[in-house]
């Protein structure tokens, strides 16, 4: 375990706007590729959030602002998840961002499930260079490499998707809310499989447990995001519903 620690070094979490801007969709409209939208709150806060996770602390900055508790909102929003602990230890540090905002909850969630998944996806594709891996383990990692870049590309999705969610409404509000579900739900489901080529006794060892460990935090995280996503989904869909003519 701790040859395979030392060879790996610090996972990476480097998250960039680039990377969250790159691509476009596929299942987006004509209407909703040529629109040139304006920079809204939702854009702010989505730079600030990257900002903050690609920005390490000092240690002095650290030691003199310690971690900010968890508002009420976020701590009652994570009830609705699978893994509320985890959820509110995820969102905290962001709480006066996202203030009472249901559609700023469901960003960060994404946001920070993105960037756990790019550090696994590092962390998984230097494994594959580890000395001594067996070819079975080898097999099993190179089809981690691929899931975990699908689960990357596919929460990459529904970051976008999401912030496009906040400046419509009725069944244009329901169609990106769709897209947000499917991309969150497809990327969990990569995750699980990475974790599914590591079963059976025959990989028992030290390669399948960091690799399951790290993997495992990454989908709990994803279904905790996917959770807030589908309930963001409900009740502004509710409200929007409501209010059409």
């Amino acid at each position: 375990m701790n040859k395979i620690r030392s060879a790996l070094g610090s996972p990476s979490y480097i998250l960039t706007t680039l990377d969250i801007q790159s691509a476009t969709p596929p299942h987006l409209s004509p209407q909703t590729k040529m629109a040139k939208p304006k920079p809204s709150l939702s854009f702010f806060f989505l730079l600030f959030l990257l900002l903050s996770l690609t920005t390490t602390p000092s240690q002095s900055f650290v030691h003199s602002h310690p971690k900010p508790a968890p508002t009420s909102f976020i701590v009652s929003s994570c009830r609705a998840t699978r893994y509320p602990a985890l959820c509110v230890h995820c969102l905290a540090a962001y709480g006066r961002a996202i203030q009472r905002s249901d559609h700023h909850l469901a960003q960060a969630a994404l946001i920070v499930s993105l960037a756990r998944a790019r550090s696994a996806a590092s962390f998984v594709a230097k494994l594959s260079r580890a000395r001594r891996i067996k070819l079975r383990e080898l097999r099993a990692v190179r089809d981690c490499i691929e899931n975990m870049g699908d689960s990357v590309d596919r929460l990459a999705d529904s970051v976008r998707e999401l912030g496009r969610s906040g400046r419509v409404a009725g069944q244009d509000f329901a169609w990106h809310m769709s897209n947000v579900e499917t991309w969150a739900s497809a990327a969990l489901t990569d995750e699980n499989t990475c974790m599914d080529g590591f079963g059976g006794r025959v990989m028992d060892g030290d390669l399948k447990v960091v690799v399951r460990r790290r993997v495992a935090n990454v989908a709990q995280v994803t279904s905790n995001a996917l959770a807030l996503v589908n309930r963001f989904a409900s009740r502004h869909g509710t409200v929007t519903a409501a209010g059409d003519p």
